[in-house]
């Protein structure tokens, strides 16, 4: 059987299959469907220095190819993260590797939320900055369409913490080599891409869009040729590791964004149509490797064929 151990940096995983923020909760939501610390990591949903409800509903919508939504990045905020039995105190009785995703709207607020998690440092196995948040202090401009911000906010959360560091990168940029790089320069150990695609549907009957928000992000199979694209070019501009995602249904979808140049994947959508997709995904790549007699996975990293 092939080695699926990865090393991501200073992050090790007993396999490269993660979730992706927003998609599998806080791990307690999956838990009558597999035994979640047989992932490579959990990541749970973003985590802010305050509580936040989210948008209004309805905030999903199944378009062509996959999903949107806007949800709002709803969360119960730092403090009932740490204390609530529903989240990182449930976490740590699995023993599965945790990664947090957080968020503010400047710099200060994801620092804030990073020096309280310092504290959790053997339960938090690393942190996930999302940079597509509007950057209030700059009129609402994403902190990850404007490289000098997003350098500032993971600068900012280095400082205050020694787990290690993923920056969530975004799709929504013209050159995402500028941007990785600005990212590993400022102090992130690992990348992870890409988040969803700004998009839109409309209802023909009601003539009214899709979802409350108007406009929402769109993930699922549609977006994998962008994601897959965006992640080749990141690992060409950087030397840290990437988290690849966008569109992973089943363990082929995985091997192709490893070909591509990234070291480990993170599946979303799909877990809203099998709850049990992320671990199928572990299942099929292990066929992967072993039908092709590939002895680790990490030999698939970035060996796309460009002759």
């Amino acid at each position: 059987m092939a080695d699926l151990n990865v090393k991501l940096g200073p992050l090790l995983l007993k396999n490269p299959v993660m979730t992706a923020s927003g998609t599998f909760g806080y791990g307690e939501e999956y838990e009558d469907f597999f035994p979640v610390e047989k992932l490579g990591a959990v990541v749970v949903k973003g985590i802010a220095p305050w509580p936040s409800h989210g948008n209004p509903t309805p905030r999903v919508a199944e378009v062509t190819g996959g999903m949107l939504n806007a949800i709002g990045l709803q969360g119960p905020g730092i403090d009932a993260f740490l204390t609530g039995d529903h989240y990182l105190p449930r976490l740590k009785k699995t023993k599965a590797t945790v990664i947090v995703n957080i968020w503010g709207k400047k710099p200060e607020d994801y620092a804030y939320v990073a020096e309280r998690l310092e504290a959790e440092r053997d339960a938090v196995a690393a942190l996930e900055i999302n940079v597509s948040c509007p950057n209030v202090k700059e009129g609402g401009l994403s902190f990850g369409t404007d490289p000098k911000a997003l350098a500032g906010v993971v600068a900012a959360v280095r400082k205050v913490t020694t787990i290690p560091l993923i920056t969530k990168l975004s799709p929504n940029v013209s050159r995402i080599a500028d941007f990785a790089l600005a990212a590993q320069d400022a102090g992130s150990d690992i990348l992870s891409l890409i988040n969803t695609i700004p998009a839109m549907a409309i209802d023909v009957e009601t003539r009214r869009p899709k979802i409350a928000n108007v406009t929402g992000g769109m993930s699922g199979p549609a977006v994998k040729p962008v994601a897959i694209k965006l992640v080749y070019e990141a690992s060409k501009a950087v030397s840290i590791p990437i988290i690849g995602m966008g569109g992973i249904m089943n363990g082929l979808d995985a091997v192709e964004f490893l070909l591509a140049g990234a070291s480990a994947v993170a599946v979303g959508t799909a877990i809203f149509a099998d709850p049990r997709a992320p671990l199928r995904v572990i299942e099929e790549l292990e066929a992967y490797l072993d039908s092709h007699g590939i002895a680790s996975v990490s030999e698939l990293v970035g060996q796309v064929r460009l002759d």
